[in-house]
């Protein structure tokens, strides 16, 4: 039996071992939250049609991945495996219009905290319909998440529309300082969560399909390629309605906003989840990833200057955190518990602990 002590000490060295990683988690959601940033600004400025542009950074990042992964390389995969990533594709090039589509009616802070609840959304619906254990806390989770997305719709997260901006302008000057600007409402932000529950199934498929995480990245790079083909169509078709309605389509060169998206909201990011997942047994859909992006908005608000309250976001960010929290209460004991008896002597799991069966990663 070990001490106090001992344990303690074994804590310690697991933080210190973990730290590196930790670094490493923050720094990359830091650049994808800055590419994204840059991606909105890209396309509000420009004009240039979405599908187009993520079309053009999808293409150099599948080959990048295809160079990187080798997935003809190595042990052959079996056709259950190609078929699902094949499928995946289409459902990550779906997610990916949504996704960008929403970020351009929305903007980026709405955008990204509405992929977090559609992450978890898409976890909850699997958790209701396939376990009666802890309803009430799913249930919860569910209404806090509608509460947190009512909030952001209502535009409690910027300066304009926050009540708590309201409420410290004195009554004469509220006219003269507020910007006159309309809440989108829940169904102007349901572009978004919808991308973030097709978010949710590509983690679910991906994870299914591949037993261990060397076939993950191979598959990885096998899917993204199938999201560029997806693409090629949609983009053509922006092309061509656009030429042939009289408008000239254009889509101006940036180069911080094309190599940010590739680099870093489409590359680097997929590592660094890993990372986060085999090191940290950190998933997307958790309160400290959450955290820390919530943290990365904060930066990125401040430094773009955007229309920005910080109480009302860290109202939405806390309502958000609850409901994810206690809509992953079941499948994180159970992990927490497979941590304990699987962990070797590294804090290492020896291989990929199993949750939910809809537990995006």
């Amino acid at each position: 039996m070990m001490s106090p002590k001992q344990i303690s000490d074994d804590r310690g060295s697991s933080h210190f071992r973990h730290a590196p990683f930790q670094i490493i988690h923050v720094i990359g959601n830091f650049l994808r939250i800055w590419s994204v940033y840059s991606m909105y600004r890209y396309l509000n400025q420009s004009g240039a049609p979405v599908v187009l542009f993520l079309f053009c950074c999808l293409v150099p990042s599948s080959f990048v991945f295809l160079i990187l992964q080798k997935p003809w390389k190595g042990r052959a995969l079996s056709s259950q495996q190609i078929v699902p990533s094949l499928i995946n594709g289409v459902i990550t090039a779906l997610y990916f219009i949504l996704w960008g589509k929403g970020l351009k009616s929305c903007g980026p802070l709405r955008a990204i905290l509405s992929e977090y609840s559609g992450a978890v959304l898409g976890v909850l619906s699997g958790v209701l319909y396939g376990r009666k254990g802890h309803v009430w806390k799913k249930v919860g989770g569910l209404v806090a998440m509608l509460v947190a997305l009512f909030f952001l719709s209502q535009g409690w997260a910027t300066s304009s529309l926050s009540p708590f901006y309201i409420l410290l302008c004195n009554t004469d000057t509220k006219e003269e300082e507020l910007v006159t600007e309309q809440a989108l409402g829940l169904m102007g932000m349901m572009i978004p969560v919808v991308a973030g529950i097709l978010s949710a199934l590509r983690r679910v498929i991906a994870r299914r399909v591949s037993l261990k995480n060397q076939q993950k990245k191979r598959l990885h790079a096998i899917t993204i390629t199938s999201a560029t083909c997806f693409l090629f169509p949609l983009a053509m078709w922006d092309l061509v309605t656009g030429s042939s309605s009289g408008k000239a389509v254009e889509l101006p060169f940036s180069a911080w906003a094309f190599l940010g998206t590739i680099v870093f909201g489409i590359i680097l990011i997929f590592y660094v989840d890993n990372i986060a997942e085999e090191r940290l047994h950190m998933v997307f859909s958790s309160p400290r990833h959450l955290m820390v992006a919530g943290a990365c908005i904060i930066v990125m608000e401040i430094a773009y200057e955007m229309d920005f309250s910080l109480p009302g976001f860290i109202v939405c960010c806390l309502v958000l955190g609850f409901g994810i929290y206690e809509a992953t209460s079941l499948e994180r004991s159970k992990k927490d518990s497979s941590i304990k008896s699987e962990d070797g002597p590294n804090g290492i799991l020896g291989n990929d602990f199993d949750t939910s069966p809809v537990l995006p990663i």
